[in-house]
């Protein structure tokens, strides 16, 4: 499929992540790059901007305008579609006109800067409405396709090209199923809103892995329209010790004629997401079959300009290592996992076969070691900032498991303990967050269960 230079299918990105919002350097390297990729637009809903969420009611301030109105110029001017977004839904009052007054006071605000595309969010809040909205409303969904169909009318009476988006409450199948929203809550909303407002939607997951046809077909019945993908595959705003930077993938490429477009909301750390956005640019793009790890192979090479340092230089074999331990969500990628999978089969295995096996595992290891030592040389700060925490994270594991495996390979039995002499108990792995972390065990298929209490052994 070829996106044509005017389409209305939107590929792009949104800034929508629970964090430090972005810089405005940043966000103009970012619409460089979507320029030079064909990606089209820029959805602004930073959740801790707290006039986008929770101070919506709240005027930006002359400085604040002034910084919006610099994106809006830098987007427009780039043929870059500038979508706003403001999720009023932690306390709103359906009911009070003078809500949808502040509402409508704040998109005049943006509308006045050059914006003609908003959306109105309703994610991640309470499924309940106040005693008076109740009264008058017979669902919480009727009440928010109330809000959103009144606030479409009124934009199009002041700009008749708006475009409008909307995300539900339950975004994702999974809180659906579950009844997040109430009974019937899609259905009532593919029903009530009005059919120019677009619906966003994350797949079966918040985190989907895949979103397959099937899954799409079956929603397009519910919502009456074709969903708006966003896609939190690269999000990291959930787990501060990791970030992805593998391929857009899970996504097959029959989907691009069964929605309005895809949007990716990315890493929180902007230099972080060159491969993610760069493969999505690719995915839309693709004719016939997607090849994830072709497309990520190839954002490699042109990443790698971004990784010079000031000594010795990361070459393009090193950072494929380096992405692969940072691949996706729900997989490492094939040369960590080649680690990972040596590792834990030496684990196993006796002095003997350790003493043979060893050298091979700890050449790749230190190889690994090494780049996340020479990662504190880039030249490119930001890079390296964004990094600097979990690569050395990832230096301090390989270094404690080569440890215990040349203890093991000295002759120690598998049941023997090991006292390291560096990684000192509380400093290494402490604090509050691991301890509870290791109350609960997690299995192999994902369940969990108690950690199994220590034996009291008697001494005699």
């Amino acid at each position: 499929m070829q996106l044509p230079e005017k389409s209305d299918f939107l590929a792009g990105v949104i800034e929508g992540f629970y964090g430090e919002p972005w810089t405005q350097p940043e966000r103009t390297d970012l619409f460089e790059r979507m320029v030079a990729w064909g990606l089209n637009t820029y959805l602004y809903a930073p959740k801790d901007d707290l006039k986008h969420r929770a101070l919506w009611r709240e005027p930006y301030s002359s400085e604040e305008v002034d910084v919006l109105g610099q994106l809006v110029g830098a987007c427009n001017g780039r043929g870059i579609r500038f979508i706003y977004g403001i999720g009023p839904g932690l306390d709103i009052r359906y009911s009070k006109e003078s809500e949808l007054d502040m509402l409508e006071r704040r998109f005049e605000q943006i509308m006045a800067l050059g914006c003609q595309n908003f959306a109105l969010l309703f994610d991640d809040i309470p499924d309940v409405m106040d005693v008076a909205d109740a009264q008058q409303f017979p669902s919480f969904a009727s009440a928010q396709c109330h809000v959103a169909n009144t606030l479409l009318l009124w934009a199009r009476e002041r700009c008749t090209s708006v475009r409008f988006f909307f995300c539900p409450t339950p975004y994702c199948g999974r809180m659906a199923e579950a009844g997040l929203g109430g009974a019937g809550y899609l259905s009532t909303i593919g029903r009530d809103l009005l059919p120019e407002i677009e619906v966003f939607w994350t797949g079966p997951e918040i985190i989907s892995r895949e979103i397959t046809v099937a899954h799409i077909r079956e929603l397009q019945g519910i919502l009456r329209r074709k969903p708006l993908i966003w896609d939190n595959l690269h999000a990291n705003d959930y787990d501060g010790r990791r970030f992805f930077c593998g391929p857009y993938s899970g996504r097959p490429p029959e989907l691009l004629n069964m929605v309005s477009g895809f949007l990716s909301n990315p890493n929180n750390e902007f230099p972080l997401n060159f491969v993610p956005l760069r493969t999505l640019a690719a995915f839309i793009r693709c004719e016939g079959r997607w090849e994830p790890r072709e497309a990520y192979l190839a954002a490699m090479k042109e990443w790698l300009p971004y990784f010079a340092t000031i000594g010795q230089p990361v070459n393009e074999e090193d950072l494929i290592l380096l992405g692969d331990s940072y691949y996706l969500p729900h997989q490492e990628g094939p040369e960590a996992e080649k680690l990972y999978e040596s590792a834990s089969r030496l684990l196993n295995q006796s002095p003997e076969v350790l003493k043979d096996e060893f050298p091979a595992f700890q050449r790749k290891s230190a190889r690994l070691r090494e780049l996340c030592v020479r990662i504190t040389e880039l030249r490119y700060r930001r890079l390296f900032y964004a990094l600097s925490r979990r690569t050395w994270e990832l230096r301090e594991e390989l270094d404690f498991l080569e440890r215990y495996l040349r203890f093991r390979t000295a002759g120690a039995g598998r049941q023997e303990a090991y006292v390291p002499d560096s990684h000192l108990p509380g400093t290494y792995r402490g604090g509050l967050v691991p301890r509870l972390q290791r109350l609960l065990r997690r299995k192999s298929d994902g369940t969990y269960l108690p950690e199994p209490e220590p034996q009291n052994i008697a001494l005699s």
